[in-house]
């Protein structure tokens, strides 16, 4: 392991040398070809390989970012679950701009999706919701997500009632819980190539719902 004698990391560097990427390989359909990626990265055993970056921005342009789970897609999006009042639902339901950014760095390959986000049906967040673990059921009626704590002990001691109050009883789906689907109009794949020298192929989104193929420079 490289330990750092001072603040310069400018030597670390990692060469990619695994594989290409090349147009006749690509589905047509980019939700095909993530479906195989995601498959890819699923049968190496890659630690949370759905985990994504999401950044959002508020109305004036500034920017957040934050790592969050993909729980669905299909070809109408890409579908993670939140508070809706946390800064990321809240960010997302003034200005529904949104990117995501999967990394699988042992295969060397990035996902880059970049779209527009609306809720789910409440339908579709119970769905979800009752698939979740009973704690996880409890921190999401426990946590108000981005406030500020006290201390840990505050939101333990919610937990606790929380407990207490559904002890025995099915736990309803919080009225500011649920999901977002980003609907994509980009959906770019980065494979890591040696020199820099990347391949970068783009799926963007055409008149009639057609997906047109653009090769990107490194």
């Amino acid at each position: 392991m490289t330990v750092l004698s001072d603040n310069s990391i400018s030597h670390l560097r990692k060469e990619y040398t695994i594989a290409g990427l090349t147009e006749n390989e690509l589905d047509p359909n980019p939700f095909k070809q993530f479906r195989k990626w995601l498959n890819q990265a699923l049968e190496v055993g890659l630690p949370e390989p759905t985990a994504m970056t999401l950044a959002t921005a508020t109305k004036d342009g500034k920017p957040s970012a934050r790592m969050v789970l993909l729980k669905h897609f299909d070809e109408e999006g890409f579908v993670f679950f939140t508070n809706y009042k946390s800064r990321k639902g809240r960010e997302l339901l003034r200005n529904p701009a949104a990117a995501l950014v999967f990394y699988w760095v042992e295969l060397e390959r990035q996902v880059r999706i970049i779209g527009t986000a609306k809720k789910v049906s409440h339908e579709e967040s119970e769905q979800y919701f009752r698939t979740r673990p009973i704690g996880s059921q409890l921190a999401a009626w426990a946590s108000k997500q981005s406030e500020i704590l006290q201390s840990r002990q505050e939101i333990e001691k919610r937990v606790l009632q929380l407990e207490a109050q559904y002890t025995n009883k099915e736990i309803p789906v919080p009225p500011i819980w649920g999901g977002f689907r980003i609907k994509p109009t980009e959906i770019e794949l980065w494979q890591g190539r040696p020199n820099r020298l990347h391949d970068r192929l783009r799926y963007a989104l055409a008149r009639g719902g057609k997906w047109k193929i653009e090769r990107l420079a490194p």
